[in-house]
């Protein structure tokens, strides 16, 4: 059965208290009957996620707006709105909010590999306005 949701229904965490981004989750292995994470990631000005690397899992980031330095492997790639990259599993990677203002990035892991139960066990955050627009894509809409 097809499950749909909307922009309030994501629940967004911090994995630890002294993270620099939050993870909103959009669907996941219960929601989804399937070993896969999607999430929206909100990262702080000069935020950024730990240098890591997942043992079985392909990781697609996406970025929806913002400016971002990603690190896989040692190779350093400058990501804009509409772009996009790809880690194979074992890849040492990280991501870097290298703009002003907010970075948002859409995530995808498959499998899982506890991807999403590692956030959920997090601290709850809230999404402000601002993110809501983002996830709505509103912040993008051109008024009449």
């Amino acid at each position: 059965m097809a499950v749909a949701k909307s922009a309030r229904d994501y629940q967004a965490f911090r994995i630890s208290p002294q993270d620099t981004n939050r993870i909103a989750t959009i669907f996941d292995p219960r929601t989804a009957a399937s070993s896969l994470a999607v999430c929206v990631e909100i990262f702080d000005e000069a935020g950024k996620t730990p240098l890591h690397r997942h043992q079985m899992a392909v990781e697609m980031f996406y970025i929806l707006k913002g400016e971002a330095l990603a690190t896989c492997d040692g190779r350093i790639l400058r990501l804009y709105p509409g772009d996009s990259i790809l880690v194979p599993p074992t890849g040492l990677h990280e991501l870097c909010n290298a703009g002003s203002g907010r970075l948002y990035v859409l995530c995808i892991m498959v499998p899982n590999e506890d991807f999403v139960e590692m956030i959920q066990n997090g601290i709850p955050a809230d999404l402000d306005e601002e993110d809501l627009r983002v996830l709505r894509r509103s912040d993008c809409l051109v008024p009449c």
